[in-house]
């Protein structure tokens, strides 16, 4: 499939635009929806159910997170295997043939073009969105702080994973320290810094690309998705880490009048 074959492009979800807080809650896994254009990747409704298609989880936290804080909510409106906004377009992940253990058919010859065509349907489309809402509050005088809600499987590998709270940082690591202590205070989870994940596994690209040329606050949130399995538990975590996140933001504040 050509850049010219597809018509359509699928911008960024923004809710809650207007937002009077300083938060800016970012959600490049949300979906895992499979539009026409790409079809299922010959992936079966298991395999598009599951951790590899998208963040189980994600979205339904940052909603309700979003609503505490009275924050502006993005989020990708398709598959991370489509295209994940989360990685540079000359990166293997940003559509990949292999995620964790399953193969990815749909993606396993993709041309030059068609990597051109995913890139320009859904991850430029994505980036500008992005890019508009953090220059439009800067112009503002309004400096947003970013973060990123993401979850993760409890099983990698086979290998269960004890954390269930990780708070991961790129090249600034003031927030999430702040945060990480936030938690471990407020909250009864198991929460470590750079888990499972770090920006060494080049997880951090919206941070370093949105986040950092601006000096903008900035964390990425992974929550282990079985604390996440439902209306009932996103709720929940959204209740525990929404103090979490202002007791964060406080700590960097007073860090910086302290300065």
């Amino acid at each position: 499939m050509t850049a010219q074959e597809i018509q359509t492009s699928w911008p960024a979800v923004v809710e809650n635009a207007d937002a009077a807080g300083d938060v800016l809650l970012v959600c490049e896994h949300a979906s895992n929806q499979m539009p026409a254009p790409w079809g299922h990747l010959g992936l079966t409704a298991d395999q598009r159910q599951a951790h590899i298609a998208w963040d189980p989880g994600a979205l339904g936290l940052a909603r309700g997170l979003a609503r505490r804080l009275d924050a502006t909510l993005i989020h990708a409106p398709v598959s991370r295997l489509i295209y994940d906004c989360n990685r540079a377009p000359d990166m293997a992940g940003a559509m990949p043939r292999r995620s964790e253990v399953h193969d990815i058919p749909g993606n396993a010859t993709i041309s030059p073009a068609e990597r051109l065509a995913r890139t320009e349907a859904v991850y430029l489309p994505w980036a500008a969105g992005l890019h508009g809402l953090i220059a439009r509050r800067i112009a503002l005088g309004r400096r947003p702080v970013i973060v990123t809600i993401h979850s993760f499987t409890p099983l990698w590998h086979g290998q269960p994973r004890a954390v269930e709270f990780g708070v991961i940082h790129d090249a600034d690591p003031a927030l999430a320290l702040a945060i990480l202590a936030a938690a471990r205070g407020l909250t009864g989870l198991r929460s470590e810094l750079n888990a499972p994940y770090s920006a060494a596994d080049d997880v951090t690209h919206t941070l370093r690309l949105h986040a950092t040329p601006y000096g903008l606050p900035n964390a990425m949130l992974e929550i282990r998705n079985d604390l996440i399995s439902g209306p009932e538990a996103e709720e929940a975590m959204a209740a525990a880490l929404a103090p979490v996140l202002n007791m964060g933001m406080a700590e960097i504040q007073k860090q910086a009048k302290a300065s």
